[in-house]
């Protein structure tokens, strides 16, 4: 809403008030406006652009066209690359895919290139991290009112830090390293007002299905997703990621969550760099405005082949399952496996079927094997994994998330029901185009590992 202006003569300094949302203010900052409205298009100022394995050899190649061989990119310093798709393979066309990563960064001396050369042992790269969205928060390059954007649909992660986070392709990313510019169209903002004290036994996991199943999965295209609300606020800086991670599989531009005490904690150690956080007006208009009860939420699912598919896991407990997978951006994080590995402590039973552990990061790999998980007597998750008879936890990298080479770990090369807490449940998704995988929660899928079948994880928990 814009308030209207009196009727004596503009003042020729100073602006009429106009009200907005979080999105409008990043996006009018970042474009050195004043006021800017939902369908506007704008030349917008990057903060930071990421691009990894898989996406990096392309956005290069374009920029080398427009700008020229020896061209260098705006600024070595905004631009992060990191290696974490297709990493742990002898697939000749993936390692050479890290090789010309390698020789942009060395020839344009780009400061922020965690690269990987030693595929035999993952901890011999001191500079390797794994999966790009948790490690973008992880080194401090996620922060409140900047724009970051990056050649991987879940770039949107990043909204979690009250920032505008996008995917984008390869030809605006080539774009984006020759200018520091790319072409954003301002999108109208839906809020989800999440309330309610959050069950024991429901994960941020759970929150963006019951989001996704209520919207459908082109519920927000090209929208932003706006999450305020008691439950959000009580979220942890990794179960913010998680709730923001899954904001493109509802088709949004990007997620926001307001920056808050739990934002700026997290970032205490992690950047130096001054950020000014945005919130939207009380005022600002909202396209729609959903309100979910979370105090009543049953753990979910999303069922084969849409994370759209929602079912609550109770109802799916006569689904039998092959194999059950906990990593990713979105369900691979320190939390998560503390999760799963709470729900196998409280069990103390053995998995029943294959249960394959894939870290995000190196971070996160070493805090399976450091960090002592509550009650348990001073056990480490790797420790319980064990003793539950998981499988040990793999190199960090997107691993089977979007299936890979034949010889990624974990890739589903049989036609089997896996349930997973990755973010995509499409045919092929994992590796077998005849595969079926239930999304869910890490609760959910440790409970489900216990049984052999989609388990409601309440009965571990309570």
């Amino acid at each position: 809403m814009i308030t209207q202006p009196s009727s004596r003569m503009p003042a020729t300094t100073g602006s009429v008030k106009s009200w907005m949302t979080m999105t409008e203010k990043l996006l009018a900052r970042t474009s050195e406006k004043l006021h800017v409205v939902p369908g506007e298009n704008l030349w917008v100022n990057v903060d930071v652009l990421m691009t990894n394995d898989i996406t990096g050899p392309g956005a290069i190649g374009v920029f080398k066209r427009e700008f020229g061989e020896n061209a260098k990119v705006w600024d070595r310093e905004k631009v992060v690359v990191i290696p974490d798709h297709y990493i742990f393979t002898a697939d000749e066309r993936a390692n050479r895919n890290v090789d010309t990563l390698r020789d942009f960064c060395n020839e344009q001396n780009i400061k922020y290139f965690y690269d990987i050369k030693d595929l035999g042992n993952f901890q011999a790269n001191p500079d390797y991290k794994g999966v790009c969205h948790i490690a973008l928060a992880q080194e401090g390059h996620c922060r409140p009112g900047e724009v970051l954007v990056g050649t991987d649909s879940h770039t949107c992660t990043a909204g979690a830090f009250g920032q505008f986070a996008s995917g984008i392709g390869n030809t605006d990313a080539g774009f984006v390293l020759g200018t520091g510019k790319i072409l954003l169209k301002v999108p109208p903002t839906i809020r989800f007002v999440l309330d309610g004290e959050i069950p024991n036994y429901i994960l941020a996991k759970d929150l963006i299905l019951q989001v996704i199943g209520e919207i459908s999965v082109a519920g927000a295209t090209y929208k932003t997703m706006e999450f305020v609300g008691t439950a959000v606020e009580s979220l942890t800086m990794e179960e913010r990621i998680t709730l923001c991670n899954m904001v493109i599989e509802a088709g949004g531009k990007n997620g926001v969550i307001p920056a808050d005490k739990t934002t700026y904690d997290y970032l205490k150690d992690k950047t130096t760099v001054h950020y000014e956080p945005v919130y939207s007006d009380e005022q600002a208009r909202f396209l729609a405005e959903y309100h979910f009860d979370i105090s009543k939420l049953e753990p979910l699912v999303a069922k084969p082949h849409s994370p759209g598919n929602r079912a609550l896991a109770r109802e799916c407990e006569d689904v039998k399952i092959d194999r059950v997978y906990i990593g990713s951006c979105t369900g691979g994080k320190t939390e998560d496996f503390m999760a799963a590995a709470k729900v196998f402590l409280a069990s103390g039973k053995k998995v029943k079927v294959p249960t394959f552990l894939v870290p995000a990061t190196q971070k996160v790999w070493m805090d399976l094997y450091t960090i002592p998980v509550p009650e348990s007597g001073g056990k480490t998750c790797s420790q319980i994994f064990e003793d539950a008879g998981c499988g040990t936890p793999a190199s960090p990298s997107c691993g089977a998330c979007m299936g890979g080479p034949r010889d990624t770990h974990a890739r589903l090369n049989e036609p089997q029901v896996c349930v997973s807490t990755t973010n995509r449940n499409f045919p092929g998704r994992m590796g077998h185009k005849e595969g079926q995988i239930y999304l869910a929660s890490p609760y959910t899928a440790a409970a489900s590992a216990l049984t052999g079948h989609v388990t409601d994880p309440r009965n571990f928990l309570q």
